[in-house]
């Protein structure tokens, strides 16, 4: 039997590039810059809050596997990403 976490895991990754492959589909259909620039601004909301779910659910997954201080390190390095992608902009 596969692990419900893994599962849980995969099965939002599987929306989230559903979603990335409508999205795409939709800037075609729409065929202009203003439109497809709309769809992605939307797209910019879903890939964190996916990104930070399936992390969540990973850290639920390990939370008996791995040092405390593990699971910190783990954090911080999400928190670091997010950090570093903010200031892109």
């Amino acid at each position: 039997m596969r692990d419900r976490i893994v599962m849980g895991m995969a099965g939002l990754r599987m929306l989230s590039s559903t979603i990335e492959f409508s999205a795409a589909l939709l800037m075609l259909y729409f065929n202009r810059v203003e439109d497809a620039f709309r769809i992605n601004a939307l797209l910019a909301m879903v890939g964190p809050s996916i990104m930070l779910t399936v992390t969540t659910l990973g850290l639920i997954g390990l939370a008996g596997k791995i040092s405390t201080q593990g699971i910190f390190i783990v954090m911080a390095g999400v928190g670091l990403i997010f950090l570093g992608v903010s200031k892109v902009s």
